[in-house]
């Protein structure tokens, strides 16, 4: 069998959070014996955007059916009734497809900046509705004026693939006072990777929705392969990969990438028809804290700012790597000096060992970092920014000839420590992430293709001051699937059977979530609440 017949084809990406649709857990007499035409809309575990309460305004930003590569555009009008400050800012999209279709990827820029990405799930013949919702606040200052629209979720349809994705978003804006979080200015590079930021910016952040798409072996990076090995998808050195920011040639950030399965993934659609993997449905943007370059950054001139992914094979395209810059400036200076004084960049380790034999085997190892330090003198001070990033990935890749069985054990972690010393005690913002997967897929007798997966995104965040711990965070979303159809035949001789199940936790100082959804051949059987 090989993978690169039976992934899905893609084109883009998203942040989001699914709500459920449709009726509630079914009965465990109402589960059919196999998956039949239809199944329950898609639905994800992690929590919605959350609504205040108080006046709000909603704006229509895009509504299209899309059908090709055509992008649609239109024009953004700021709501006349909300005014221009918001304590909240809620984009949602909701969609609906039927027939037969690939998961496709997409984007929605306003003003140039791409405010969201989303990837769609599969639709069953007789159709599917699923709903996204995102907090969009940060980027208010972008829509505070009139701005050009672009949406795209680039799709095929033919006598084959049948399947026209129709959606709309809106987005709600809720009248009161802002939380501060938001930035000042937010800023898209132009067509030459350019920057120029406001001279008095005295906190700089950039975010790269950085995705491995196109329908090649990018969209499954995880699962390439050094060049001298016998598999589908081979990738020079092999799967390590790291996503890197440069300020004018000077590393400045580097980061793992989520390992997104996408709702075609791991030849297996049954596993993903009612629930996505994680970050599948809410691909959420990387982010770097370029602070301690913004005394080089605010002098007025354009400064390039580039983004790569080490590992990909020169010459082969398959990311996307969109970035937007967020500042937040000093309003009691005009211009706002300062100096880098740390750039310490270990050496990157990354090796991929090759193991011939009836079972292939690739045993990786990778790691980075990266430390930079810098200050600005502020109308408060002078503040000291340091920012220190470590990366690692191992993997245990086996398989046999002709990819019968083919498994993949990965785990990633990317450990970010961020300290802002100036007048009082220093503040600092410890994550720690760990990205897990551990899955075979097996094409036995008869064709039958069974995948058992599991998928972990895991987060810790720990903020202090002055060495006093004052809030933290624990995320753990987890999925499971196992799912078997028999392949190579038509849509209605599959006999499909599966399970899957995903528990999204999020608890901290700030309270407590906790859902678990579970679904037997596409029927809904459980949806609990644990707080």
């Amino acid at each position: 069998m090989k993978r690169r017949i039976v992934m899905s084809m893609l084109a883009g990406a998203t942040l989001l959070a699914s709500t459920l649709l449709g009726t509630g857990p079914a009965r465990a007499a109402d589960v059919p014996a196999e998956f039949g035409s239809d199944w329950h809309d898609p639905v994800t575990a992690a929590p919605p955007a959350g609504r205040p309460a108080g006046t709000s305004c909603e704006v229509t930003v895009a509504q299209a059916q899309f059908r090709d590569f055509t992008p649609y555009r239109g024009t953004y009008t700021p709501p006349g009734d909300c005014g221009d400050r918001w304590s909240k800012v809620v984009l949602r999209l909701d969609g609906k497809v039927k027939g037969r279709q690939y998961d496709r990827l997409g984007y929605l820029r306003v003003g140039g900046v791409e405010i969201f990405r989303t990837s769609t799930p599969q639709p069953s013949p007789d159709g599917i509705e699923w709903s996204v919702e995102k907090d969009v606040t940060r980027y208010s200052d972008t829509l505070r004026g009139r701005q050009d629209v672009e949406m795209l979720i680039g799709n095929v349809v033919d006598d084959t693939y049948t399947g026209v994705l129709d959606v709309k978003v809106t987005l709600t804006f809720y009248q009161g006072r802002p939380d501060g979080r938001s930035p000042d200015r937010v800023l898209a590079l132009d067509d030459d990777s350019a920057l120029t930021t406001p001279r008095n910016s005295e906190r700089i952040v950039a975010e790269v929705y950085a995705t491995g798409s196109g329908g090649g072996c990018e969209e499954y990076w995880y699962l390439s392969v050094p060049d001298p090995a016998p598999y589908s998808c081979k990738a020079g050195r092999g799967p390590y990969r790291e996503v890197q920011i440069r300020v004018d040639g000077r590393l400045a950030g580097i980061a793992t990438p989520f390992p997104t399965v996408w709702t075609g993934g791991w030849s297996n659609p049954f596993l993903w028809y009612v629930i996505p993997g994680p970050r599948a449905f809410d691909i959420k943007p990387i982010t770097y804290d370029l602070t301690p370059f913004a005394g080089l950054l605010n002098d007025g001139r354009p400064h390039r700012v580039e983004v790569s992914v080490v590992g990909v094979p020169e010459g082969q395209a398959g990311w996307s790597t969109p970035v937007n810059v967020l500042v937040w400036q000093d309003e009691r200076r005009a211009h706002v000096t300062g100096k880098l004084t740390v750039h310490r960049e270990g050496d990157l380790a990354d090796s991929s060992d090759h193991t011939p034999g009836s079972e292939h085997r690739v045993d990786t190892e990778g790691a980075h970092r990266l430390t930079v330090a810098g200050y600005v003198d502020t109308s408060h001070g002078r503040v000291t920014t340091t920012v220190g990033r470590s990366l690692a990935h191992i993997s245990e890749h086996r398989w046999t000839d002709g990819e019968t069985s083919d498994g993949l054990e990965a785990t990633w972690t990317d450990d970010e420590a961020v300290t802002v010393d100036g007048r009082g005690p220093a503040r600092s913002t410890r994550t720690h992430r760990v990205y897990a997967m551990d899955g075979t897929t097996t094409l036995g007798a008869g064709d039958r293709l069974r995948t058992v997966l599991t998928l972990g995104d895991r987060a810790t965040t720990v903020e202090s001051r002055g060495g006093r711990r004052t809030a933290w965070s624990r995320l753990d979303d987890s999925y499971t699937g196992d799912a078997t159809y028999t392949a190579n035949v038509p849509r209605d001789q599959r006999h499909a059977v599966g399970t899957t199940s995903e528990r999204y936790r999020l608890y901290g100082s700030h309270g407590c979530y906790d859902r678990t959804l579970t679904t037997v051949q596409g029927v809904l059987t459980g949806d609990r609440d644990r707080c």
